[in-house]
């Protein structure tokens, strides 16, 4: 059975449009609530959000359908979604809510799930919800229904939480941090966490309206950071984007570097303190350059799919701790048990000051090689897969790259896109063969 309303990361969409439409979300939490009574007598549920106008709706909408089902709910306002996977853990709730479109405009919102132990769940429990959600209400008596509190101090245990994945003996003392928060759930977290630890807090994207998540801001906007960071003098920049489980850094000159250098990174400072290090996860879109960085330290890597799921999936199922995407979701399973943006950060920042070596010393040894990346509109029903020019071009390119380059083509999931990837060495060369293969492509 597919997922109708499932995706990669939750349930994602336009407010005010199907799914993303308060009745509907409405009969989501009901059928969740019916799921988890399948297996408790009394389930609590945790909700929280980002900074979006449209949370305050889809709040309210989750809060009934649980309700409804008999279910408890704890609502714990503005939280990045890791929070709320900490949370669920540390509360021993049922299950965590978030509601978030994570690095979307506004006008889009989400509804995601975390396990009991803090995880994302995974597309048999996405079936059986959409499975109950197919079957008519089962309203509890009154005597039945959920009850809901709220959570008054759930920031302060969270920035507590992040502050206790940094080293003890360590401090960012002297340390000048520009943060960079999209407007988004971070917004009063993210500086105090930096504070608290020491460090001298400069901020840029911490004043939301509902409105300017992520607007020109953020991970996926970091320039605005090496702005500020420029500006002021910082010693280090860290954007995140709406719901704070995604990363990018800048240093102190306002060189950016992105998820895989990140990655790379962590596994080095782990290596460096005598902890093993067997092996890593990164996506299909992970830069090469890392891949065989990795491989020379002695380091196992393995590609998952796209989707932070994907990576933890593949971690839990080698039993390793550290993988990531290079958009910046990054995973440390000794830390946390989802991505985290804060911990990802401190993660990074512990490595410098344990070092003392800027973000550029600590990854002189990589050197990202150039991606070229080309969309080519398919035509109604064409089949890439057996196209016999596009295989001719990619075999050609293939024997021109060797181990020096690789070649990814994907067809986008959300419109008749075909997605042509080619990363090399030589950036020229990367771009020839990309060009060839989509030219193989077009109409004649």
């Amino acid at each position: 059975m597919t997922r109708q309303y499932f995706g990669t990361d939750g349930i994602r969409g336009t407010v005010g449009q199907a799914p993303i439409t308060p009745d509907f979300v409405l009969r989501l939490a009901h059928a969740v609530g019916r799921v988890l009574k399948r297996s408790q007598a009394r389930p609590t549920v945790l909700i929280g959000k980002d900074t979006r106008i449209s949370g305050y709706m889809l709040e309210s909408a989750l809060e009934s359908g649980f309700n409804s089902a008999g279910v408890d709910v704890v609502l714990l306002g503005p939280l990045p979604t890791p929070a709320v996977a900490y949370l669920t853990r540390s509360q021993r709730a049922s299950l965590g809510v978030v509601i978030s479109a994570s690095h979307n405009p506004f006008d889009d919102n989400g509804i995601k799930f975390f396990s009991a132990q803090g995880s994302k769940l995974g597309d048999d429990w996405e079936r059986e919800v959409e499975a109950v959600l197919e079957q008519p209400p089962v309203w509890a008596a009154s005597a039945e229904l959920g009850k809901t509190r709220r959570l008054d101090d759930a920031a302060g245990r969270y920035v507590e939480f992040c502050k206790s994945t940094f080293a003890a003996d360590l401090t960012l003392k002297g340390v000048k941090i520009a943060v960079d928060a999209a407007h988004g759930a971070a917004y009063q977290i993210a500086p105090a966490v930096f504070h608290e630890l020491g460090a001298e807090v400069v901020r840029i994207g911490c004043a939301p309206d509902g409105l300017n998540i992520n607007r020109e801001v953020g991970a996926t906007h970091p320039q605005a950071l090496v702005e500020l960071v420029r500006q002021h003098g910082a010693d280090y920049g860290v954007a995140l984007d709406g719901d704070a489980d995604r990363l990018q850094m800048v240093d102190g000159q306002g060189r950016l570097f992105n998820g895989d250098e990140l990655l790379y990174l962590m596994v080095c400072e782990r290596l460096e303190r005598g902890e093993a290090v067997p092996g890593a996860v990164g996506t299909l879109m992970t830069n090469l350059a890392v891949e065989l960085a990795l491989k020379q330290l002695g380091v196992g890597f393995v590609r998952a799919k796209v989707g932070d799921r994907y990576v933890l999936e593949e971690l839990e199922r080698r039993k390793w701790l550290l993988g990531g995407e290079s958009s910046g979701h990054l995973l440390a399973l000794d830390r946390h048990s989802t991505g985290d943006g804060l911990v990802s950060a401190l993660q990074v920042l512990q490595a410098c000051a344990r070092s003392g070596r800027s973000l550029a010393e600590l990854l002189a040894e990589v050197r990202l090689f150039p991606q070229t990346l080309i969309n080519v509109r398919l035509a109604p029903g064409q089949d890439w897969q057996t196209h016999a020019g596009l295989k001719a071009q990619r075999e050609q390119a293939e024997a021109e790259l060797g181990d020096s380059g690789r070649i990814l083509i994907r067809a986008s999931g959300t419109e008749p896109v075909l997605r042509i990837m080619v990363e090399a060495q030589d950036g020229a060369l990367a771009q020839a063969c990309a060009e060839r293969m989509a030219q193989a492509l077009a109409p004649r």
